[in-house]
């Protein structure tokens, strides 16, 4: 039986024909995701701003209704509530951010509390509410700060880990592509306005080292073909490169994808973030391996020179003394 082939093995995409309109596009991209986040903002979570957390257990029922909370609590006017269960599946938490003006008074958050408190306790007569905690916003701005240089630590770590394996060019064409990916991804955040809390940068630093795999595959079968393609122009090269490596690319993007694509139809609100933030950056760095990674190598100068060991004066001498031309 004949296996299917997404790409066929003579592939000859040439990709580098159009490295210079679509690295436009990107740049245009990458200023408008960063005019967004400037303008708009990123719409912070109860992690990164502060808010409330009510932990209620419901005594006679053995799961929690998860969907009546969400719909009950979230018609009150106070956002929306993110609703997790809690140690039992009859125990849950639920988070809200504080009402605007509970910086400066302190009664308008115990306000919503009581409010939300007193409504699910008339919804749902078994629910015993276990307690509340305050998370203060100096506590979460601290949040915020940790996770934004847990990401760029994460890119930088990575980036010299590339600059060790191949050459200096490669780290730096691997962090240009993985800025573009995360750049685009808060983009996208700044632009939907979708909720930005501490599972969006789990999110973000998946789909960075998930960029990165990628990245890592297009290049060493660059660096292959500099060695065994000495005279080749360095486009063709990495068209070659790209196209040895693309039936891989597609086969693992597409597979991935499909999976996310039915978690962001199928799946539970509460992690439709966290699936779009991947999605997106999967598709991205997909993007970013073929049309941003590569062809920067071409204007950061990298030849088959680049892998040559440089010959000294003693190894001149020496390939000389045995007669070698």
């Amino acid at each position: 039986m004949k296996l299917l082939k997404l790409i066929p093995d003579n592939t000859d995409i040439k990709f580098l024909r159009l490295r210079v309109p679509f690295y436009v596009v990107s740049m245009l991209l990458m200023a408008a995701s960063l005019a967004l986040m400037f303008t708009k903002g990123l719409n912070l979570g109860v992690d990164f701003v502060g808010g409330q957390m009510i932990r209620v257990t419901f005594v006679q029922t053995q799961e929690a209704p998860v969907g009546e909370l969400r719909e009950t609590v979230g018609k009150l006017g106070y956002g929306e509530p993110i609703i997790q269960q809690f140690g039992k599946p009859n125990a849950v938490s639920i988070r809200m951010k504080l009402p605007e003006g509970a910086d400066v008074n302190i009664g308008l958050a115990n306000e919503m509390t009581s409010r939300i408190t007193t409504t699910i306790k008339a919804a749902h007569p078994d629910a015993r509410i276990d307690g509340v905690d305050s998370v203060s916003g100096k506590v979460s701005g601290e949040l915020f700060k940790t996770g934004m240089q847990a990401l760029l630590a994460a890119m930088v770590a990575i980036s010299l880990y590339i600059w060790i394996r191949f050459e200096w060019q490669f780290g730096v064409g691997a962090l240009f592509a993985l800025v573009h990916d995360v750049t685009l991804t808060l983009g996208m955040f700044a632009l939907t306005q979708m909720e930005f809390d501490l599972n969006i940068v789990a999110a973000i630093l998946t789909l960075i080292g998930y960029s990165l795999n990628d990245t890592i595959v297009v290049y060493d079968r660059i660096r292959e073909n500099l060695k065994k393609y000495r005279r080749m122009p360095m486009p063709e090269l990495l068209d070659l490169s790209v196209n040895e490596t693309l039936s891989r690319t597609i086969v693992t993007s597409l597979s991935v994808l499909i999976t996310l694509a039915a978690l962001l139809i199928l799946g539970p609100n509460v992690i439709f973030g966290f699936t779009a933030a991947i999605f997106l950056g999967i598709f991205v760095g997909t993007y970013s391996s073929v049309y941003m990674s590569a062809p920067i190598l071409i204007w950061l100068k990298v030849t088959s020179a680049s892998f040559v060991p440089v010959e000294t004066k003693l190894d001149q001498q020496e390939r000389l003394a045995r007669g070698q031309v």
